[in-house]
């Protein structure tokens, strides 16, 4: 199994990668921390909105993670969904102790570039993007949370729930409001873009 790469390996190498880390093996932590690091940022930094603190909340979930790989059970929740949970526990921990600052569009389409668009579509969605972006940064912080990690990281409502730690009706309801509120944020820019990229659940 390569270890360099993390597209070099697949889902079902991942067990006998946290069982190698589990004994000790700096090798096996290094290649799930290059596997995961983009998406932990990626919540952290869609939760946090300030990339500094979304870096020192994706340092300090690994760094528990892996302390705590004792404590994983993979009958209870995929490892991506206990891993969500330890990050949004610490962005929230981080969150209490600060205003969220100034959110630069700029930095949000470099370091938050989700899904890439077919080159005729580029410019189009990329401007879709940034005001989505722009528009997140208005929403609660609880609707923010639902967005990043049902569209931006995949989720389904039944992990959504877990790393939330919260019903999984309580999830599809965020995301419903979630909904809502950027429509309306958005309906005086280009609404008809916002609905050919979302979609209606």
């Amino acid at each position: 199994m390569t270890m360099g790469n993390p597209a070099t390996f697949s889902d079902e190498d991942l067990p006998d990668l946290i069982a190698a880390a589990r004994a000790g093996d700096q090798a096996a932590c290094a290649a799930i921390y290059r596997r995961f690091v983009r998406p932990v940022f990626r919540l952290a930094y869609g939760v946090l909105l300030d990339r500094q603190d979304a870096e020192e909340v994706v340092q300090d979930s690994f760094a528990y993670a892996f302390r705590a790989l004792d404590r994983y059970d993979p009958e209870r929740s995929a490892f991506r969904t206990w891993l969500y949970t330890i990050t949004m526990s610490r962005c929230r921990n981080k969150r209490r102790r600060k205003w969220l600052p100034t959110v630069s569009l700029a930095e949000m389409a470099e370091w938050l570039p989700g899904r890439e668009p077919a080159p005729e579509a580029a410019a189009e969605q990329q401007g879709v993007r940034e005001m989505i972006w722009e528009a997140l940064g208005e929403l609660s912080p609880k609707l923010r949370e639902a967005v990043v990690l049902r569209y931006f990281d995949g989720l389904t409502y039944r992990e959504m729930a877990e790393v939330l730690e919260c019903p999984e009706k309580t999830a599809e309801s965020r995301v419903r409001l979630a909904h809502e509120a950027l429509y309306r944020i958005l309906a005086e820019h280009r609404e008809a873009l916002f609905e050919g990229a979302f979609g209606h659940e």
